[in-house]
């Protein structure tokens, strides 16, 4: 493997590079600054000329301005570059990479599109998952949709982009059938996410978090659930929605109506129960028309559980120069402050 030194630095490089684009605005603060003290001797000539000026506040005070222009580009530069982390002198180590796998089974039926949550039952689910995932460590995530039908949108994996992406299009039409069969949707996970387990394994390390309203249309999913806590799998219940009811929507907004009467959702929170309390250490939470951070949800209840192995990954740490900018730079700060300060006081005639 090549090295490119620098300095005597071995691969430097900035871990936030984007911050070297601040630099862009030193030449601004210079002029704005320079101009700044232009006009205010401009302003002072009027009163005298450079000879009498000199006399009466010495030529050291006449240097102040220019100084105080110095510190304050040299403040800045060095504090981008600071922010920028300048790095240099890997180390690569070889780690375990261990975690969690997390399936996120998320209704997307028509009922989903209820307003009693803002701005609609499927799109707080969405958000909810995305403050998730970004807690995350090295856990695995899958994604399967379903209504009538379901659909695995993302298998199991670390790549955050790309089930970003599948969440994000998530919508009714990601299912062909219309309804809501939880239980068909828990049998996907083990058929098709699960799949690597043969009959003797135990997947104390794998959680399902089902996202719905809870009204299923006889898919037997406590007894879905029961098949997954035999194989060690716990099931998280999340139930959204309004238990009194709410009107079902299209994706254009309007009330979807059966026989000319409007078809009303609500909440089924016995269903979630059971299914939560079929798997080991199940939980049911009932958010309701609420709202629940899942970010924390995730510490609670995924991060302190039993991890699993993945395999073994390669990790380069470099070493931090950040402290040789960040130093300097609040130097000058503290200098250019203390010039402004002399600045400002008035010299006694002589």
């Amino acid at each position: 493997m090549n090295h490119t030194t620098l300095f005597g630095l071995v691969d430097p490089r900035f871990a936030d590079p984007n911050w070297i684009h601040a630099l862009w605005i030193v030449p601004l603060v210079a002029l704005l600054l320079a101009l700044s003290f232009w006009f205010r001797r401009r302003g002072a000539d009027r009163f005298a000329d450079d000879a009498r000026r000199s006399s009466l506040v010495g030529r050291k005070r006449l240097l102040t301005p220019w100084l105080r222009v110095t510190c304050a580009v040299l403040s800045i530069t060095l504090g981008a570059i600071a922010l920028a982390r300048p790095q240099a002198n890997p180390e690569s180590r070889e780690t375990e990479t261990k975690g969690r796998d997390i399936v996120f089974v998320l209704d997307v039926s028509r009922s989903m599109l209820a307003r009693d949550v803002a701005p609609n039952r499927l799109d707080r689910a969405k958000l909810w998952i995305r403050d998730l995932v970004n807690e995350l460590r090295q856990d695995r995530v899958a994604l399967v949709a379903f209504a009538g039908s379901s659909s695995v949108e993302s298998p199991l994996t670390t790549d955050r982009l790309f089930f970003d992406l599948a969440l994000e299009e998530l919508s009714p039409n990601s299912v062909d059938v219309g309804g809501t069969n939880i239980g068909d949707a828990i049998r996907r996970c083990m058929d098709l996410v699960f799949y690597d387990l043969d009959d003797e394994t135990t997947a104390a390390h794998r959680d399902i978090i089902l996202i719905t309203d809870g009204e299923d249309q006889e898919s037997l999913p406590v007894d879905a659930a029961r098949a997954a806590a035999e194989r060690g799998i716990r099931i998280i219940t999340i139930g959204i929605g309004s238990e009194t009811g709410d009107v079902v929507r299209d994706e254009r907004n309007e009330p979807v109506t059966q026989r000319g009467t409007p078809v009303r959702t609500r909440l089924d929170t016995s269903t979630l129960t059971q299914i939560a309390g079929a798997t080991p250490g199940g939980v049911f939470l009932n958010v309701g028309t609420g709202d629940i951070d899942l970010a924390q949800v995730y510490q609670d209840l995924i991060a302190s559980a039993a991890q699993t192995e993945f395999g073994k990954a390669s990790i380069t740490t470099y070493e931090e120069f950040y402290i040789y900018a960040l130093a300097p730079a609040l130097a000058f700060a503290l200098l250019e402050f203390a010039l402004g300060s002399l600045g400002l006081r008035k010299d006694p005639r002589p």
